[in-house]
């Protein structure tokens, strides 16, 4: 059996501005709206679906991960530094304006506009 991770929604206060965030730093082309939804197309045919939470809802705060090469690590990182966009090299933000080097690769963590908790890694876990 095949089976593929098509895609997900991401909740948002501002779905333009999230998806915006996420496509600018990554290097991605612009979102694309879709109903009422704006995507983020990554990948193997995998979208965010970025939607606007309703009025007065809390966001509860969701991890995204993201396996990037070592060059777009160094690319994404620099504008992650760039920007002075907090950051921290453990889910915990123990170390802050760190990145960590697990699995015999690099990490860092980072808050999206909502407030969700983004990862990019260059070595999925265990593969050390």
């Amino acid at each position: 059996m095949a089976i593929s991770f098509n895609h997900t929604i991401v909740a948002a206060r501002d779905k333009q501005k999230s998806a915006e965030f996420l496509a600018d730093l990554f290097g991605l082309p612009s979102p694309k709206p879709f109903g009422h939804f704006m995507v983020v197309a990554l990948e193997h045919g995998v979208n965010l679906d970025f939607a606007d939470a309703p009025e007065g809802e809390e966001i509860r705060r969701q991890h995204y991960a993201f396996l990037v090469s070592e060059e777009d690590f160094d690319a994404i990182y620099g504008k992650i530094q760039a920007r002075g966009l907090q950051h921290w090299a453990d889910p915990g933000q123990r170390r802050p304006g760190e990145i960590n080097e697990k699995h015999g690769g690099r990490g860092v963590y980072f808050p999206d506009p909502a407030g969700h908790a983004m990862e990019i890694l260059t070595r999925p876990y265990g593969s050390a």
